[in-house]
């Protein structure tokens, strides 16, 4: 690398390789979020909830992300930046499936079952918030590793959200809540991975002119 390295820091992505902290937060991120994929793919086909299913995606999404992200270590910066911009946009389309999937279920008029939604919710926001104080301090790294924050960042939102979700669904007895949630994980995963592509085209530019 030259001084054509922008404001991630050139420096960021081989001293992070080299920290065991590092790659350790991303085995423990990749196996919470593989397991939270089983645990939200079976509750939320049981509780026929748009929410639940969309974070199980997210969850299988993430834990593919994390794998990438170890692959990765101690290579060539540019493959890096390469990752990123992959995931930047299975982020983006993984946002727009949700749109899809939650537009079907409206269609279909099934209502969730929220005791079961409220229950997966509160254990799912409790893992991704480990995993999210886990990465924090990785945050300032390239877009590789801001990829991994953001999509831990956005993991513990949406758990929050889906959480809320479940309240609405018991007090209303209508699908709706369910729905309205879907879409804002939809929302906050289109808006994560365009933050990424953005990050990922100017360490790719900067890697050309290196």
């Amino acid at each position: 690398m030259s001084a054509h390295c922008h404001d991630h820091g050139c420096n960021a992505d081989t001293s992070q390789a080299r920290d065991p902290r590092w790659r350790r937060a991303l085995w423990v991120a990749l196996v919470v979020n593989a397991g939270m994929f089983l645990v939200e793919v079976t509750g939320g086909l049981s509780a026929e909830s748009a929410a639940l299913l969309a974070d199980a995606v997210d969850f299988a999404a993430d834990a593919v992300n994390y794998g990438l992200s170890l692959a990765v270590i101690g290579l060539a910066a540019v493959w890096g930046s390469r990752v990123a911009w992959l995931k930047g946009w299975a982020m983006a389309l993984y946002g727009l499936g949700v749109l899809v999937h939650a537009g079907w279920l409206a269609w279909q008029g099934s209502s969730p079952h929220a005791p079961t939604m409220g229950s997966i919710g509160l254990l799912a926001l409790v893992a991704n918030l480990g995993v999210a104080v886990m990465l924090y301090r990785f945050r300032k790294g390239d877009a590789n590793a801001e990829s991994v924050w953001l999509c831990s960042r956005n993991d513990a939102l949406a758990n929050i959200a889906i959480v809320l979700a479940a309240l609405g669904v018991f007090g209303t007895g209508a699908a709706w809540p369910d729905l309205v949630v879907a879409g804002i994980i939809a929302a906050l995963g289109v808006s994560g991975g365009l933050r990424v592509l953005r990050s990922a085209r100017h360490e790719l530019r900067a890697h050309a002119h290196a």
